[in-house]
């Protein structure tokens, strides 16, 4: 299952150049994830007891302000207390510049006791939308995005 969340390069993710800030793949991610656990019906209570323990990143190619970017996410394993995520980040063809795959990782997120900041077994009823299979696309484009 891969779960697609589309946005854009907006100015505060860029550097001096008009190039996207490394930084910006992190938030692509977690807005994609954000998205992702809505879809499951978790979104209030998910996040405050999910501390992510590990991130990867290859960075590949460049993204540009105003270009469209969808991030792809999917549930690469799911452990008795963690999930790891793999996500691959492209860029539409864009000012004369072809498509690319910007960015590609990973990351893990484990699940707390939030009473005692260790980790604890998934509620079986989270475990089972892990597993299931969604076929989505969420738009993150603003009506007042640049096209």
């Amino acid at each position: 299952m891969t779960f697609s969340y589309r946005s854009r390069v907006e100015w505060m993710d860029t550097d001096a150049a008009g190039i996207y800030h490394n930084s910006t793949v992190v938030r692509f991610v977690e807005s994609a994830e954000a998205a992702l656990v809505r879809e499951w019906g978790l979104g209030s209570v998910y996040f405050p007891r999910v501390p992510r323990v590990r991130y990867e990143v290859d960075f590949l190619a460049p993204l540009y302000f105003g270009q469209e970017v969808t991030t792809e996410l999917s549930v690469a394993r799911v452990g008795s207390s963690s999930l790891r995520f793999d996500f691959t980040v492209r860029g539409a063809a864009f000012d004369g510049r072809e498509a690319v795959v910007a960015a590609r990782g990973s990351y893990v997120v484990v699940h707390i006791d939030r009473s005692t900041g260790q980790a604890c077994a998934w509620p079986p009823e989270w475990a089972e939308r892990f597993g299931g299979q969604l076929a989505s696309v969420r738009e993150g484009l603003s009506p007042n995005s640049a096209r």
